[in-house]
């Protein structure tokens, strides 16, 4: 096995990068720059939304496994940006060369913002896909295409749906990252939507699952989830406890938040049966989050 990693530079990129040098398995990069990691050895200077040779560049990587996670990620503007429908055409592309040049699996990071999440328990086979964001619907997309042209070349594709990962490497001003800023007192205290149900997961974790599809030739869309949620109000308390510190500052601010659903938790039921389970306990990947923001 040979992987071609697109998106190695990014925050899950990174703990997928780590997972494959955990395994010892044959890795090259597809990257803009040349990679801050002076492990890395292996890697094609490309710029994936520019004019490229699809073709040459898939031949001169000699990869049997394709695994792309390359995407606009930056933090809140990912949701409604244009570049969405470029990232979408760039995976077809990518796709398609890699099947010509006789690849053998394709693995692409999904999003559970494809699902419509007033069904709040997310099923692949069951649930509805409407999402309600172009950044949602440019995912789907591109799903449905890269499938589609898998499935002409017959060669399996994996499309796996993260639900909200955390961990080191993660915009400072996510949520969690958020939250223990807030609670070491580096930042002002923020309401939440206090009463809300949501599935984390830790990157290593999702770092994992993705393995997980890539090394059993997994063919359809599997969540990529812890399937337990927390309440908001919890995981503040969770994290207050970690840090010593006084959780009410952020609960007094707590509202609800009627335009937002009180649950998000993806079955991982599918996975799971592939043999993937979280390494960490979430009170083991919040202290472990908490030790890598030092």
């Amino acid at each position: 096995m040979k992987v071609l990693l697109t998106g190695a530079s990014g925050f899950l990129g990174r703990h997928v990068l780590h997972s494959l040098r955990q395994r010892g398995i044959d890795t090259v990069l597809l990257c803009r720059q040349p990679p801050a990691d002076p492990k890395v050895t292996a890697w094609i200077a490309a710029d994936l939304l520019a004019s490229t040779d699809w073709v040459a560049l898939v031949a001169q990587a000699q990869a049997t496994h394709l695994l792309h996670l390359a995407w606009y990620a930056e933090h809140g503007r990912y949701w409604v940006s244009p570049l969405n429908l470029r990232w979408v055409d760039a995976t077809v592309q990518l796709t398609e060369a890699f099947c010509q040049a006789g690849g053998q699996q394709v693995v692409v990071a999904g999003t559970c913002a494809e699902y419509d999440w007033s069904h709040g328990y997310c099923r692949e086979e069951s649930t509805p896909l409407h999402p309600a964001t172009l950044y949602g619907v440019a995912k789907d997309a591109a799903r449905r295409l890269v499938m589609a042209v898998c499935q002409q070349h017959q060669i399996p594709c994996a499309w796996g749906r993260v639900f909200l990962p955390f961990g080191a490497g993660e915009s400072p001003q996510r949520l969690i990252p958020s939250l223990i800023a807030a609670l070491r007192g580096q930042r002002a205290p923020f309401g939440v939507n206090a009463s809300a149900y949501r599935d984390f997961l830790h990157a290593s974790d999702v770092a994992e699952g993705l393995l997980t599809l890539l090394q059993q030739g997994a063919q359809g869309a599997y969540n990529i989830s812890s399937g337990q949620p927390v309440q908001l109000q919890a995981l503040i308390r969770q994290l207050a406890e970690l840090l010593h510190a006084e959780p009410a500052p952020l609960l007094a601010l707590a509202s609800e938040r009627p335009c937002e659903p009180a649950l998000l938790v993806g079955d991982p039921q599918r996975l799971q049966a592939l043999g993937w389970r979280p390494a960490l306990s979430r009170e083991q990947a919040l202290h472990q989050t908490i030790q890598e923001a030092l």
